[in-house]
This record gives C-alpha cells, sequence and structure tokens, in this order.
C-alpha cells in the first residue's frame, strides 16, 4: 500500500446548519510532498484538514490515503497513517507527564511497555524535547507544547503529518525552531497556515482554498508572487516579497 498517497475527489461538506464549508475539493499529494492549504478566514483550511485525517467524513465525494478511502470501516488504518497535529496544542495534550501524553498512542495500539519507552523518547529526541519527558504538560511554554504535541503524533510513525496552523502563538525564536523541525522531517507534510513566509521556508507547493473551492495550485514560489491572484482571495503578498 502506498501510505504516502492522499487523492482528493470532489469533496463536499456542509455543517449542521447547512453552512458550506468545502465545494468539491480535488487534488492529488504524492509521497513526499510539503504542501502548503491557505486562504483566508472561513476558507475551509481546518475542514479539510481534519477530512484528511478522519476526523470528519465526506458527505459527498471522496478522500483516499494510499488505497484506503477516509471512512468508518478504515479510520484505525487511516490514523496510524496521518498523524494530525491540532492548532491547539491543548487540545491535545492531557496527561500527567509529557512521556505519558508521547506514550498514549502507542500503548492504545497495544505497544509493549519497552516497545514504548523507545518510541516515546525516540519521537521526543526528534523535537528536541528529550529534557520535559517528566513535566506536566501545562507547565510548559507554547513552544514546548507545540513540539511536544508534534511528538505525540510522531510516536506513531505517521507516513504523513498534518498540521494546523503550527507557527500560531509562536514568538519568533520559537518560529524559527518549528520551520527547522519541519524542514528536518522526510514525512509528506501538508499544512493549513496564514503565515506565507512560513511557507515558503518550508513548502513547495501550495493551494490556496476560497470559500470552500481550490482556487490555485502551484509551485510556490509562483503563487506567492502573484499579487493580483493573493488579493482576490483575501490574501496578501508574504512579508518578504513586499516592498
Amino acid at each position: 500500500m502506498s501510505h504516502h498517497l492522499v487523492i482528493c475527489r470532489d469533496l463536499s461538506f456542509s455543517y449542521p446548519d447547512g453552512t458550506p464549508a468545502l465545494d468539491r475539493v480535488s487534488f492529488l499529494i504524492t509521497h513526499g510532498e510539503s504542501v502548503a492549504i491557505v486562504g483566508a478566514n472561513g476558507a475551509g483550511k481546518s475542514t479539510l484538514l481534519l477530512h484528511l485525517a478522519g476526523v470528519f467524513l465526506p458527505q459527498s465525494g471522496s478522500v483516499q490515503v494510499g488505497d484506503v478511502k477516509v471512512e468508518k470501516a478504515h479510520l484505525n488504518e487511516v490514523r496510524r497513517t496521518v498523524g494530525f497535529v491540532f492548532q491547539n496544542p491543548d487540545d491535545q495534550l492531557f496527561m500527567p507527564t509529557v512521556f505519558d501524553d508521547v506514550a498514549f498512542g502507542p500503548r492504545n495500539l497495544g505497544t509493549t511497555e519497552p516497545g514504548i519507552e523507545a518510541r516515546v523518547m525516540a519521537a521526543l529526541n526528534e523535537v528536541g524535547a528529550a529534557h520535559l519527558r517528566n513535566r506536566p504538560p501545562y507547565h510548559l511554554s507554547g513552544g514546548e507544547k507545540r513540539s511536544v504535541s508534534i511528538a505525540t503524533v510522531l510516536a506513531l510513525n505517521p507516513g504523513i503529518l498534518v498540521l494546523d496552523e503550527p507557527t500560531s502563538n509562536l514568538d519568533p525564536v520559537n518560529r524559527r525552531k518549528m520551520i527547522r523541525l519541519l524542514n528536518q522531517f522526510t514525512h509528506t507534510r501538508i499544512l493549513a497556515t496564514h503565515d506565507l513566509d512560513l511557507v515558503l521556508d518550508v513548502c513547495t507547493r501550495v493551494l490556496i482554498l476560497n470559500q470552500g473551492r481550490i482556487t490555485a495550485d502551484g509551485e510556490v514560489q509562483t503563487v506567492l508572487r502573484n499579487k493580483d491572484l493573493l488579493e482576490r482571495n483575501g490574501l496578501e503578498l508574504p512579508l518578504r516579497f513586499q516592498n
């Protein structure tokens, strides 16, 4: 099975009150790509990511990870392959210690305790947070929480990382650390963000969403230099391209 392939075909979704969120979204992401999904507030970015991770299920159209459709019968397999990092780390960290949080996923998959120790420490080392293993998550800084939330996903050995606003609420130093961390991963990476300068540093491809529809899909340097295109979609040039 090609775990690293992500395919959306005519994906549509509306919220229970009837508000449309996604309208016939289609794309293909292949192994090793680093893809950004950008758009104004309410464009549908987070909703799309939640479909890729199987948190939401398609109302029409389909989402496919490798050879497996994202549907109720296959959710365990999808969630082993797609690691989802929430925008707010507090939504992901809930155990008494950092070690317990990172161990939660492997334990629920039936990993033995010696295997859990190895997985947890490998994940914490990868994000530079091994020294935090015994700390309560609620005593961590924002940057530390973000790193540990990524470690909780890495401990499951996913082939695909999906991240919602990975640099939100980070100070400049921790934002730069996050960029370095994202660039060291060899996973397929899909991230939603308002930070277009981050996209330039981390991604090679960008999709623009506007009112639930994809309005552009192309190479980062080309799309993010197109001022008219960005403005039509409620966006501005990245800071480094202004002036």
